[in-house]
C-alpha cells in the first residue's frame, strides 16, 4: 500500500493508466450540454425541464443525474417573483379635490404643498416613504 496517498499500487497504477472513466467523460460533455440549456433557458429550467430538453436531444440519462450534475456544476432554476399589487385603485372611498388643477407655477412659499409615496421593499418587509414638497422651492420639507 502506498502510504503517502493511501490507495493499493494497483489502484495507482490502473488511475495513471486510465485517468478519465467513460462514465467521467459522458458526465463533462453532459454538463457542458446542462450549462447551454440552462443558459438558452435565461436560468429558469431546473433538473425536470434541462431533464426533458436532453431526452428530445437523444440524451439517454436520468433525472437523477441531472440533478447530480447540476449540483455539482453549481447551477439551479432562478424563479422569477409573481406581481403583487400594492394598491387598490378600484376603490370607493372619497378623492380629494384637485386643487391645483395642473397648474404649477406658484409665486410663494407655502402657498401650495405636493405630497406622494412610495413602497419600498427591505429586507424587514415592505416600508412606505411618503414626501412632502413645497411646489415653489422644490424643496422637500417633510
Amino acid at each position: 500500500m502506498c502510504q503517502v496517498l493511501e490507495v493499493s499500487r494497483s489502484g495507482y497504477y490502473y488511475w495513471m493508466k486510465y485517468p478519465n472513466s467513460q462514465r467521467k467523460i459522458e458526465n463533462m460533455d453532459l454538463k457542458q450540454k446542462i450549462v447551454i440549456i440552462y443558459h438558452n433557458s435565461r436560468r429558469t429550467y431546473g433538473s425536470p425541464r434541462i431533464h426533458q430538453t436532453l431526452l428530445r436531444e437523444g440524451y439517454q440519462v436520468s433525472k437523477k443525474r441531472v440533478e447530480i450534475l447540476m449540483k455539482e456544476t453549481g447551477i439551479h432554476a432562478v424563479a422569477k417573483k409573481k406581481y403583487r399589487a400594492t394598491t387598490d385603485s378600484k376603490h370607493t372611498l372619497p378623492v380629494a379635490a384637485n386643487s391645483l388643477n395642473r397648474n404649477f407655477s406658484v409665486n410663494k412659499f407655502n402657498q401650495f404643498w405636493v405630497a406622494d409615496i412610495t413602497y419600498l421593499y427591505t429586507q424587514e418587509g415592505w416600508l412606505y416613504l411618503s414626501t412632502i414638497m413645497d411646489l415653489y422651492s422644490r424643496k422637500i420639507i417633510g
